[in-house]
């Protein structure tokens, strides 16, 4: 097979080469593209393989039109528009595959080449991912190799020679790319339209089904990254809160509908106490407007790009959806106290329960507060009582606890007898709402791991996880994570369910599970550094720049003048080693050119390695011996000549001869006769 790839003709083997880096660059795209377009892109660029292999005719305009048409209606029946994000990147796909179909001249190769690149930078528009650079990085090589190599029209030249063209061109533009993706101003989004964010990835919910965060558990992608700024907080204190839920209809759980629409939500009446804790996170895009920020932040969180408000349930909202990586600075308490401290009217949307439902954990509340010990007992004994039930009662805590039916409760407390934290804490927050106790799930994020090689702690959708509030009286709303007393090892350390592992994964955990871990943490690593420092490269970063180098009150006009400076700067040391090279050139062969280039003007066939008696004898031949300009021009070529190989014979300096040739009669092209 590589004999005969290797004896193809230059085109097909070129052909081939420029067809593989366009599937390179096409494939990252193809989660995102729609499954006709994958197939038709993969189907032609097969087609023009098979034909450059075997040599056979390119097909007709009629058959490129017709595809054509075809591929227009498909993406304007897919996407019901042409414009856009997501309907140009399919059309570009489409339109790059059938350009190759018609390359039959370099100027055809040429619009494949830039139509290559093009599709190139589209898959930023769908991940920024430090993988996607990397690929994407090879894929700019190619595209850089084959275009270099359509410029080596004569013989076989390997593509390796080209590679390497290629490589150095890339590695001088780096510099200048470099300055400007410092200097450049900063425009966000940079890549994708605002309110599109197809490669956004939704982790939880605005609902909550019981079952919903156990699938979460088995996703390892990263939510956030977290740096604390001193000593993080005990692993039992690191709640990231996010959506409140508290209507509940058997089988979902939503945000609060209350039962009087003009009654206004309970006001947060948020305390806090104790120590700050000061932080930064990296955000990952989910599609969603949520802040995650530690229970409880009261001041809001220093984010550009976005404003954030404080919902009453404590949860911080953006203005809208976290599209890209966004990077901000909180400041939380891990003790706090908030909600009304007396009984109020509004605390009855917590104790709404969904008729003919879970009947077993209604008969229980009663038989509990028919209970001697409990007849006088407040809601924190209560608490307590079905807490210490989860502790006692052999209750489990897995990943697959299996289908729940229509009484979800029911099953946890008395069939089962074991879930994941939803299913905890759905049922826990059912039977106190029947004990009379107002009570309300909050999802978000529990937890974390420290990565050992950069020290930040990584959040990934895994730690997805519900908890819930109960209200107290002369305490207000206080948190209670009944999954603790079922798995007290999922809150108080750094003990996890595992999803089933891949082939790989598996394979390093039965060589060296230390290696596994720690080549996991280096990629984690290089990951979070490409998120800090390119990713997150921000306006404010521009402008801490410029006050590093000595502004005091960095604005975009400083901006535009370091650029403009170091840009005059390139251009001058540039200008300058244009003249060294110059200068280090032989300054004969320089006049030597000159006279070539004169020559060549008057039409005469004259090439820089033309000797000066062969100069002479093609202005003998052009100009004819009877011409009076004949000698001198002929004079000055000899004694060119004799300087350079005969200098004793010849009393002239090379200035004199320079002087000279500026002041000679040198013949021009012929004017064509007019008919």
């Amino acid at each position: 097979m590589l004999r005969t790839l290797k004896n193809l003709p230059r085109e097909a083997r070129d052909t081939l080469f420029l067809l593989l880096v366009i599937a390179w660059v096409i494939a990252p795209q193809i989660s995102n593209l729609p499954q006709w377009c994958s197939a038709l892109a993969a189907s032609l660029l097969l087609w023009r393989g098979y034909i450059a292999v075997r040599g056979y005719t390119l097909p007709s305009r009629w058959w490129m039109a017709s595809l054509l048409l075809l591929a227009t209606g498909a993406t304007y029946f897919t996407h019901r528009t042409l414009l856009g994000q997501e309907a140009g990147v399919t059309y570009v796909v489409v339109l790059l595959s059938l350009k190759t179909l018609e390359m039959r001249s370099q100027r055809d190769a040429f619009v494949v080449f830039f139509l290559g690149f093009f599709t190139l930078l589209s898959n930023f528009f769908v991940s920024q991912s430090l993988p996607t650079a990397m690929a994407m990085l090879l894929g700019l090589l190619g595209l850089l190799t084959a275009l270099v190599n359509s410029h080596m029209p004569v013989g076989r030249p390997p593509l390796m020679l080209a590679a390497k063209t290629a490589g150095w061109m890339a590695l001088l533009g780096a510099p200048i790319m470099a300055v400007l993706f410092v200097l450049f101003p900063r425009i966000a989004p940079l890549w994708g339209v605002p309110g599109e964010a197809p490669g956004a990835r939704s982790g939880l919910s605005a609902s909550m089904q019981v079952g919903s965060i156990a699938s979460l558990a088995l996703d390892e992608s990263i939510a956030m990254r977290v740096r604390f700024d001193g000593t993080p907080p005990h692993q039992s204190e690191i709640y990231f809160r996010g959506p409140v839920l508290t209507t509940f209809d058997g089988r979902e759980w939503r945000p609060l509908q209350s039962s009087l629409s003009f009654r206004p939500p309970l006001p947060a009446e948020l305390e806090v106490q104790g120590p700050v804790v000061s932080y930064q996170v990296t955000l990952e895009p989910n599609n969603r407007p949520w802040i995650m920020v530690l229970d409880a932040t009261d001041t809001r969180p220093a984010l550009s790009g976005y404003r954030a408000t404080m919902t009453p349930e404590l949860q911080w909202i953006a203005d809208r959806p976290v599209t890209e990586l966004v990077r901000y600075s909180a400041q939380s308490h891990p003790a706090f106290r908030h909600g009304p401290l007396v009984k109020v009217s509004g605390l009855q949307d917590y104790l709404r329960l969904p008729a003919t439902f879970n009947p077993r954990t209604l008969q229980l509340a009663n038989e509990m507060r028919r209970d001697p010990r409990y007849a006088s007992a407040n809601n924190q004994t209560m608490v307590d009582a079905v807490m210490e039930r989860l502790r006692t009662g052999g209750y489990s805590y897995t990943l697959e606890p299996g289908v729940f039916g229509t009484h979800t409760a029911d099953e946890f407390w008395f069939d089962r007898k074991e879930g994941f934290c939803e299913h905890i804490a759905s049922s826990f927050v059912l039977l106190m709402r029947a004990l009379g106790i107002p009570a309300r799930v909050v999802t978000g994020y529990q937890g974390g791991s420290v990565n050992s090689v950069d020290g930040f702690w990584t959040v990934r959708q895994s730690d997805a996880h519900a908890w819930t509030e109960v209200w107290i009286a002369g305490q207000g709303w206080v948190r209670v994570d009944p999954t603790s007393a079922v798995a007290p090892g999922r809150i108080g350390s750094l003990v996890r369910l595992e999803a089933p592992r891949n082939v790989l994964a598996q394979a390093l955990a039965r060589v060296s599970p230390a290696f596994g871990v720690q080549l996991r943490a280096l990629w984690d690593a290089a990951n979070n550094s490409w998120n800090q420092w390119v990713l997150n490269y921000s306006q404010s970063k521009q402008l801490n720049l410029l006050r590093n180098l000595g502004f005091e009150s960095p604005s975009w006009e400083d901006l535009a003048t370091v650029l403009i400076a170091l840009v005059v700067a390139a251009s001058l040391l540039g200008a300058a080693w244009t003249l060294w090279e110059k200068h280090r050139q032989d300054p004969w062969l320089r006049l030597l050119h000159g006279a070539a280039q004169r020559l060549r003007k008057a039409g005469l066939e004259a090439s820089d390695t033309t000797p000066p008696r062969q100069m002479a004898a093609l202005l003998r031949q052009r100009l004819g011996d009877d011409d009076a300009t004949l000698p001198a021009l002929c004079g000055w070529l000899l004694q060119m000549e004799a300087w350079r190989y005969a200098p004793a014979s010849l009393p002239a300096q090379l200035g004199t001869l320079q002087r000279e040739f500026r002041r000679l009669p040198w013949p021009t092209a012929p004017r064509e006769s007019k008919p």
